[in-house]
């Protein structure tokens, strides 16, 4: 038996499949250029080459459409739920319910198409926290120095500044006047008065001297031996008087220099002023106040509280504001130490404020920051 094989050249076969190459080139991206452009805008495509209609607003996906020019199959949104705008979504968004406890009123119900409207109540406003997220925190009053500019609305915190003939220095408003100028007066009336007191000092001390000197020289000689005359005793009592007086003046001038000099350059704007210390369990409330719930915790650890130390709050204590007090105390004990000791009557100074106020910044709350240094007075 014989094969007999039919011999084609080379040039034949490379026409022969120069056809089917371009063909396998070109198709597949014709395919994808008319996929991108077929679906009109308010249209979406579950699958290749088909375009289904999306559900109007108070409506949710049932079924998508199997072929284009059908209708998807759309459902209203059940009781409690709502779709603000046209989708293919199987499931609806839950109604916002607004809740008595976060001090917050309903100004519009739920319906199919919009979510619930809540309002904080009388007293509170609105604190956004993100772009969803806000709490409704009690208005700020004013200072017995400063005024309400804008009174505080359900939307915005009050508004304050510093009344008439006040001008503000360091967030505080002080008295109307040239600060330079009332320095320059304290400093010029302080040395005055500090010339007088130095003046009548030296005058008493040089007539002390003077006539203890002059007494000793009277009654006693060189060659004479040291009696216990009545003289004599008057001339020692007249010395231990000038020792005495010699040590109250000391003690004096130094009380009147650290006092004077506290007056006359502890001025608004000169320098920082350490805060004074504060009520501990006043200062945590107004942060529990301030600081949402979830950023509590936050603020805790980066002070310093270990976490075995915050689970034991929350086992300690079942409510939230209980357990964030008692996480906030901890670090403020530690910090205060044995001298700030004494049930509810804690003192939180200086550093302790300030280690507070840095870690509110670093949590980007500044704003809680200021609103602390408004309310307690911290420079």
């Amino acid at each position: 038996m014989r094969f007999e094989v039919a011999c084609v050249s080379l040039r034949d076969a490379a026409l022969l499949m120069t056809p089917l190459v371009l063909q396998c080139l070109f198709v597949p991206v014709l395919g994808q250029g008319s996929e991108e452009h077929t679906c009109p805008p308010e249209d979406y495509s579950p699958k290749a080459g088909v375009c289904c209609n999306k559900c109007h607003p108070g409506f949710k996906l049932v079924e998508t459409c199997n072929a284009t020019g059908q209708r998807s199959n759309c459902v209203p949104c059940p009781q409690r739920q709502f779709m603000d705008k046209k989708n293919f979504f199987r499931y609806c968004r839950t109604c916002r319910r607004c809740k008595e406890i976060k001090k917050e009123y309903e100004i519009s119900a739920c319906t199919a198409e919009s979510n619930t409207v809540c309002q904080c109540k009388d007293g509170y406003y609105r604190y956004n926290i993100d772009a969803e997220t806000y709490e409704c925190r009690k208005c700020s009053q004013c200072p017995s120095d400063e005024e309400e500019k804008h009174i505080c609305t359900p939307l915005n915190n009050t508004v304050c500044e510093c009344k008439k003939s006040f001008y503000r220095v360091n967030k505080k408003c002080q008295p109307s006047g040239d600060p330079d100028k009332v320095f320059l007066v304290n400093l010029i009336a302080g040395i005055g008065v500090l010339s007088l007191v130095l003046l009548v000092v030296v005058v008493l001390i040089t007539y002390l001297v003077t006539k203890r000197f002059t007494q000793n020289k009277q009654l006693t000689t060189p060659s004479q031996p040291v009696d216990t005359s009545p003289e004599t005793s008057m001339v020692q009592r007249d010395l231990q008087t000038t020792t005495d007086f010699f040590f109250f003046s000391n003690l004096f001038l130094n009380l009147f220099f650290s006092s004077f000099f506290s007056s006359v350059f502890d001025q608004p704007g000169r320098g920082s002023v350490q805060p004074r210390p504060e009520r501990l369990s006043e200062l945590i409330y107004t942060v529990l106040d301030l600081v949402s719930v979830p950023q509590v915790k936050q603020l805790v650890r980066l002070l310093g509280v270990r976490d075995t130390e915050i689970e034991q709050a929350e086992m300690d204590y079942r409510h939230c504001r209980e357990a964030n007090y008692q996480m906030l105390r901890i670090w403020a004990e530690r910090g205060a130490g044995p001298s700030g000791a004494g049930r509810g009557g804690i003192l939180l100074h200086g550093p302790l404020l300030e280690e507070l106020l840095e870690k509110l910044r670093v949590m980007a709350l500044g704003g809680v920051a200021e609103q602390l240094e408004d309310t307690f007075g911290i420079q």
